[in-house]
């Protein structure tokens, strides 16, 4: 049986790059719909597998990561989507979620087959993993309010890009359902 898995891109995060003072305003705006989600899921027992770029430290695991983020200026943005003691974690390095990660393997062994994308940045790591997500035969639901842009219309052109080229679902998060096999 298919089974959904919720995809949270880049949430821990330090907030300690160029164009931070343009991303920042978009999350704090997403993250009411993000730990919507969260919470969801977790009541329908769906995997939630956060997705975090390494920022360069190669020696980095998932709990260092969190930590240099609950330790910075922004914790607050991160302390309320923070990991779980059942959320599962993937490092990358790049923008996409899958490029050079075990995603597409962790996702195999959950028998994920639907994936829903939510975090930042929509036009950048949101993008990349929609379609490292269709190449891979995944389904996609993407919640528009619960993904963070740097650029409102890049966000909007890579949002109807997801939908019109790679067959993905955009909808809102509280119109995602965890309790079907397909998201929709």
């Amino acid at each position: 049986m298919a089974r959904t898995a919720l995809i949270v891109i880049d949430m821990i995060n330090t907030y300690d790059h160029d164009d931070a003072d343009l991303l920042l305003p978009s999350v704090r705006a997403c993250l009411p719909a993000v730990r919507r989600l969260l919470a969801h899921a977790r009541r329908c027992d769906v995997p939630v597998i956060y997705v975090n770029d390494n920022f360069g430290q190669w020696r980095s695991h998932h709990g260092e990561i969190l930590e240099t983020a609950l330790r910075g200026p922004h914790a607050d943005l991160v302390r309320a989507i923070a990991p779980d003691e059942t959320s599962l974690f993937v490092v990358k390095a790049r923008h996409s979620a899958f490029y050079e990660t075990p995603l597409s393997y962790l996702l195999s062994q959950e028998s994920g087959h639907h994936i829903v994308l939510c975090g930042q940045v929509t036009e950048q790591c949101v993008l990349y993993s929609a379609l490292d997500a269709h190449i891979r035969h995944l389904n996609v639901t993407v919640p528009r309010d619960a993904v963070a842009h740097i650029h409102q219309d890049l966000a909007e052109a890579a949002l109807r890009m997801m939908e019109r080229n790679m067959a993905a679902r955009v909808t809102t998060a509280d119109d995602v359902g965890f309790s079907d096999t397909t998201g929709r």
